[in-house]
């Protein structure tokens, strides 16, 4: 059976990555929830996509000066209860991320919390970075850890993956192909696709059998993969 994990929430009636957006996704019945987690300067976890909010820089900002939209990872997670969780942590060397964590101490401080709150196997970690994967995995060698790709070619990505261990490659579904899904399993490597949200796409996914779903449209993935 094919994963549906609900993008940032049930964000097209809610703000994104708020308690509401996840408690509509929920309500809705969906497999999972994919979420963004950072860190403030006095060292919360928090759940935001972006590195700033206006003209706030989260890395450098105190969780309280935050607004009240904003959950931390041990508030979303209580949300989140009876469903999966991907958890992704924004670490990226990417000119418009103002920080960057190369100590690997943000990817164990994401780990102990699923661990102290008893996610760990409901839960899967992905980072676009691969440092970070890497942290993860030495950290932790049961939790399930997905590297999120983007314009990279998947067939050394996938060897990469499998030589560290990982469990998932999770690319953008228009780079999927039978040959990927394919070469994936000879590495025993799930592929976790997204944001697939047109029903030709959910339907091209499906029949490829992908592992999960990374969607904007729960609703209409859950009614293709079922």
């Amino acid at each position: 059976m094919i994963v549906v994990y609900a993008h940032r929430g049930m964000h097209a009636i809610e703000r994104e990555n708020t308690i509401g957006a996840f408690a509509a996704a929920v309500a809705l019945g969906v497999d999972g929830v994919e979420l963004d987690v950072r860190r403030t300067l006095d060292g919360t976890l928090v759940v935001h996509h972006d590195p700033s909010i206006g003209d706030q820089i989260i890395a450098q900002s105190g969780r309280r000066t935050l607004p009240s939209y904003v959950p931390t990872l041990e508030e979303a997670l209580n949300s989140l209860k009876g469903v999966r969780v991907n958890v992704e942590i924004k670490n990226s060397r990417a000119p418009n991320e103002p920080s960057y964590d190369e100590t690997g101490d943000l990817a164990r401080q994401v780990v102990t919390t699923l661990r102290e709150m008893d996610w760990h196997e409901s839960a899967s970690i992905s980072c676009f970075d691969l440092a970070t994967c890497a942290v993860v995995r030495s950290f932790d060698r049961d939790i399930t850890v997905d590297w999120l790709l983007w314009d990279v070619e998947l067939g050394d990505a996938m060897i990469r993956a499998h030589v560290l261990e990982l469990d998932a490659i999770n690319p953008h579904f228009s780079a999927v192909t039978a040959g990927v899904v394919t070469q994936a399993r000879e590495l025993q490597l799930d592929v976790n696709v997204w944001t697939v949200n047109g029903l030709d796409d959910l339907e091209r996914m499906a029949s490829l059998g992908v592992a999960s779903i990374i969607t904007d449209e729960p609703a209409l993935a859950r009614q293709v993969v079922r």
